[in-house]
């Protein structure tokens, strides 16, 4: 069995531990949190043997091979230097840091250390965004020259929702954009084969005030009745429209929004190419959109019997058995294990998942869009190179 440890115990930390668990040969020996009482009690909730308030310490554990840092943006880049000079793999969740510069440092030292790192972009890892991705890279799509679509979200509609990703101090100067509009960056990165070279962007901040809840706020939980609020100015943005242009000379647009009513948490995306049309919908996910112009227009499932050979991995039931978001993280984590498993080398082995690389290379997009908007001009994307 392999062992790992998760660093952070809020809404994210608890659903690496159940994806890690329905893998069979990975065992989740501890959880390290901000103080002891925080980190037992979760352990104890989650049934988990050990617990530790010290990353050092926790670093120390018997054993131990496999790290995920699930803690607040801000410590994200400290906790993994601290990882990586322990010689552990790492699993981070995004973003890898919080600038440009850091994610060279880390990207570098994760390459240098020798471990299997990889960074929490799950959407890449549904079926039939496999399926899209395995079309284009067969060439049955045809010549891609646009890309267009939204990742929509309503859990900060109201000015009394507040979450400490509202803070520019604890979750970077961008927020909509850095926390979901990176997942469609990524996402469609990876299903193009494109890499995204120049942005245009506009973000507007719909609560420039909000009532913050007196007393600790997790993330999409609502504030208790009769709390009582104080009053916090707002320096990240609620929405974002985007204009995007691609390496290879396509072009497309973005609409990021944590304050549409009634959108979950709806990413969804639409390639137009020379051949058809291919769009998603996370919220539908087991369904992948084909349109034709001469022909009937079709809806493919994901039934591992229909969809390309490539892919049929990534179901893991037959057709009619729907498989959502922790099935994708699933996948993540099987393909993120397999690789520690079989002794294999981001960099010198192609990974099915998301690496340290593909993170510095969205945090680099995020920071050209902040850039764009400050200075309301279309900004080049940096490489890391």
């Amino acid at each position: 069995m392999i062992k790992a440890a998760i660093i952070g115990s809020g809404f994210i930390g608890p659903a690496h531990i159940e994806a890690i668990r329905r893998l069979g040969f990975v065992e989740v020996v501890a959880i390290c949190d901000s103080s002891l009482e925080k980190a037992q009690e979760k352990a104890r909730q989650l049934s988990v043997p050990h617990a530790y308030a010290d990353v050092a310490e926790l670093l120390r554990h018997d054993g131990l091979q496999v790290v995920h840092n699930c803690t607040p943006n801000h410590l994200h880049a400290a906790i993994n230097r601290q990882v990586l000079a322990a010689g552990k793999h790492l699993f981070s969740e995004k973003p890898l840091c919080m600038t440009g510069e850091e994610a060279r440092e880390l990207v570098k030292l994760a390459d240098d250390s020798g471990v299997v790192h990889g960074v929490s972009f799950v959407y890449r890892q549904f079926a039939m965004v496999q399926q899209a991705a395995s079309l284009i890279r067969q060439q049955q799509a045809g010549r891609i020259f646009a890309v267009h679509g939204s990742y929509l979200q309503d859990w900060m509609l109201y000015d009394s929702d507040f979450n400490w990703r509202v803070s520019a101090t604890e979750g970077g100067a961008s927020r909509a954009v850095a926390d979901i509009g990176s997942h469609w960056c990524d996402t469609l990165q990876f299903v193009t084969g494109r890499r995204i070279s120049a942005v245009m962007a506009d973000f507007s901040i719909v609560h420039p005030v909000r009532r913050v809840a007196r007393g600790a706020s997790t993330t999409f939980a609502a504030a208790e009745e009769n709390a009582g609020y104080d009053q916090v100015a707002v320096d990240t943005e609620d929405f974002a429209s985007i204009l995007l242009r691609f390496d290879d000379g396509s072009r497309g647009s973005l609409t990021v929004s944590q304050v549409s009513a009634g959108r979950k948490n709806r990413l969804a995306f639409e390639v137009n190419a020379s051949e058809m049309s291919i769009a998603w919908d996370q919220e539908v996910p087991q369904q992948l959109w084909l349109g034709h112009r001469d022909s009937v227009n079709q809806t493919l499932s994901d039934d591992p019997s229909l969809v390309n050979r490539d892919v049929a991995a990534a179901v893991h039931f037959p057709g009619g058995h729907i498989e959502g978001w922790p099935d994708a993280f699933k996948n993540m984590m099987l393909n993120y294990y397999r690789f520690i498993q079989q002794g294999k080398r981001p960099g010198v082995d192609a990974a099915h998942f998301a690496t340290f690389h593909e993170g510095a290379s969205v945090l680099l997009i995020v920071e050209a869009m902040l850039q764009s908007h400050q200075q309301q001009r279309w900004v080049e994307v940096a490489t890391l190179d």
